[in-house]
């Protein structure tokens, strides 16, 4: 289970136990915390949230079926936008539900996706349905002119827009501060970008990461 909101973890882990035919065998808060489960793990299915801290779900599914191209992943997410819904297919999911999914739909996709099966919900199924003919973009983050981004630059992305400096994105990843500013310096050529907040926007558009939301209490 990749989810780093604690309650809704916490929320699914207790439905999927409590109904008898499951065992959570990891709980991952980022998505570099569920390559590193899986791979150590090797769970039947694993479900994977989209927006993440560190490593999005995208990249970590990515890295996941890279490494195990058997692996089974269900994507469980609050953004079921064609952009998403056609990253993650073309990246090799073998199910996609919307977070307002019911115990019921939730349950059977795990059991049929365990099974060697796909399952999309229903209206997502659909609208994968509608677009076939429809030409996608494979690895998801383009520039304009089609140059795609290498995982390692979507990782740094991804991790400048959360706000690391170069030092703490080098310890994370690491490598070292100087390969950093070079994937930092290939990514602004590539996106045509030049200033931290234009990354940090992009990322946001992209869906690399959420827009932050502070709510104020008085």
């Amino acid at each position: 289970m990749a989810e780093d909101h604690a309650i809704v973890r916490q929320g699914l882990c207790a439905l999927l136990n409590a109904d008898g035919h499951f065992k959570v065998v990891g709980e991952a808060m980022t998505g570099r915390e569920a390559v590193t489960m899986t791979r150590d793990l090797k769970p039947d299915v694993i479900l994977m949230d989209i927006a993440m801290p560190v490593l999005n779900g995208l990249e970590a599914t990515k890295q996941i079926l890279t490494a195990n191209p058997a692996a089974k992943v269900i994507i469980l997410s609050a953004h079921s936008d064609d952009e998403y819904i056609d990253r993650m297919t073309e990246a090799g999911v073998a199910g996609f539900l919307e977070k307002q999914s019911s115990a019921e739909i939730l349950t059977k996709a795990i059991q049929e996706v365990a099974a060697g099966k796909t399952f999309f919900s229903p209206a997502i199924a659909k609208r994968l349905h509608d677009k076939q003919h429809k030409s996608r973009d494979r690895d998801g983050l383009l520039k304009a002119n089609g140059s795609r981004l290498t995982s390692r630059e979507a990782e740094v992305l991804q991790l400048v827009a959360e706000g690391s400096a170069n030092k703490q994105i080098a310890s994370e990843l690491n490598i070292s501060i100087k390969t950093v500013e070079k994937h930092r310096q290939h990514l602004m050529d590539k996106l045509n970008i030049h200033d931290t907040a234009g990354l940090t926007r992009y990322a946001i558009s992209a869906g690399v990461i959420e827009s932050s939301v502070q709510l104020t209490i008085v």
